[in-house]
């Protein structure tokens, strides 16, 4: 395995400088992404705290992201699933 010396000898410096331009935008998505994730904490509390059933909301949201075919593909799946094992 070469030394690191070496291994950066290898980019030239036009790719030295982009490679730290990708790295930079990742941190900075990588905050954002944090930051995001509070967020959505947040709201997630706030509705647990007016009474919502937070999993259920979670599914929800899942369900709303799905393309209308998938989800009646999925929900298609789990009926004839439990119908085969004799339902719940």
């Amino acid at each position: 395995m070469a030394d690191d010396s070496s291994s950066i000898e290898i980019l030239n410096s036009t790719a030295q400088g982009r490679l730290k331009t990708l790295v930079e935008r990742i941190e900075r998505l990588e905050e954002d992404k944090a930051a995001v994730s509070g967020d959505l904490k947040e709201v997630y509390l706030e509705a647990k705290g007016e009474g919502f059933d937070v999993k259920i909301l979670r599914k929800v949201v899942r369900l709303r992201k799905q393309d209308k075919a998938k989800r009646q593909e999925e929900e298609a799946l789990v009926d004839l699933y439990l119908s085969a094992i004799g339902g719940l």
